[in-house]
């Protein structure tokens, strides 16, 4: 799992500030809620030290409620997020941020009775257990509405963060896709392309105008793939490999027995999908590294694992001087699956072979 950017409320200082606005909060409800209790009338009675005890155990609640709700959240965020299970993270949020508070009011509850550090308020209450209880209760609510409020901004930061991550992947994508687009334009007016293809289909329609045909009708089929669906981020792994078979077709006219494919697809697999022109600029990629000749032709093959890869295999016959690459290729296709899918693609190269494999995106 790729670590997780820090949002708004892992920085320390926001923080510190998330905390001084709960302490400052519990406090104004406290006394907008009972203006009249018993303990703000005796509040500034009581000594210097147990006042400032008295806010130090304040502050330190509020800190203890505002972390470890911000750290609940933050857990959250990671196995149960906002914009997938809305209603089961709201259930969950909710209860165990109630848990921690009533886990924290009997914590402190336990130290303020273990310190007695207000005398007079308990002589007061002593005496005033319905005061006393009522008081108990307003704690609990107060503590609850800012646990709840810690929420509220902790889901807001995370919605908002989540949005910016979207627009920024989603920008990075529209690049990816002009990248790719520019590639299909750029192999359109290609003249090696354009040329080399012309000039087979010109012998083929002089010796055999059936397979002239098929040739042009391949051909054709290449350019509307390119023109269509170049935009897209993702497209079915039936639809790529209709598109591979038509420009395997080219390369077999072209190049003859110098290169053999052996494709080998399950069906439950063509639902699945993956980037344009993927598999093309696979295959060419194998083209371009290496030698192409009957007596020791180069062996493509592509096929799927159980565990939703797609593996593009060759047999490694290295040319001495490469054609020039396009620079989109690998890199192309690695930044596309990172944007996607968050996971590349593996590459194995050992002395005889270069293996890429690829995860299929499931729908």
């Amino acid at each position: 799992m790729s670590k997780t950017r820090d949002t708004f409320l892992s920085i320390r200082k926001k923080r510190i500030i998330i905390i001084v606005f709960a302490f400052v909060l519990y406090n104004l409800v406290s006394y907008i809620i009972d203006p009249f209790s018993a303990y703000w009338k005796i509040y500034f009675q009581r000594d210097s030290l147990n006042i400032f005890l008295d806010l130090f155990l304040n502050f330190s609640f509020c800190c203890l409620i505002s972390e470890s709700s911000i750290y609940l959240g933050m857990q959250l965020n990671h196995y149960i997020p906002w914009t997938k299970s809305p209603y089961r993270r709201l259930l969950i949020e909710t209860g165990l941020n109630f848990i921690l508070v009533m886990l924290a009011i009997g914590f402190f509850d336990f130290l303020y009775r273990f310190l007695e550090m207000c005398e007079a308020c308990q002589n007061v209450t002593s005496s005033m257990s319905i005061e006393m209880q009522r008081g108990y209760i307003q704690w609990i609510v107060v503590s609850v509405i800012i646990s709840f409020m810690i929420i509220g901004i902790n889901t807001c930061v995370y919605l908002i963060d989540n949005w910016k991550n979207s627009e920024m992947r989603a920008a990075a994508l529209d690049q990816m896709a002009v990248e790719a687009e520019l590639y299909s334009l750029k192999l359109q007016i290609d003249p090696h392309f354009v040329f080399n293809n012309l000039s087979v289909l010109s012998e083929m329609i002089l010796k055999d105008q059936q397979l002239g045909y098929e040739y042009a009708e391949n051909f054709s089929r290449i350019y509307r793939y390119m023109l269509v669906n170049t935009k897209k981020d993702i497209i079915s792994l039936e639809e790529e490999l209709r598109f591979l078979k038509s420009y395997i077709f080219l390369i077999k006219q072209r190049i003859g027995d110098g290169v053999t494919f052996e494709v080998d697809i399950e069906k439950e697999c063509l639902g699945a999908y993956l980037p344009p022109l993927t598999l093309q600029l696979l295959v060419e990629n194998a083209l371009k590294h290496n030698k192409t000749s009957r007596r020791n032709p180069l062996q493509i093959c592509i096929y799927n694992t159980d565990k939703n890869e797609l593996i593009v295999e060759n047999n490694l016959l290295p040319i001495e001087n490469p054609m020039s690459s396009s620079g989109l290729g690998l890199q192309n296709i690695q930044r596309r699956y990172k944007l996607l899918w968050q996971k590349g693609l593996e590459i194995d190269k050992s002395t005889d072979i270069f293996k890429v494999i690829i995860p299929l995106i499931k729908s």
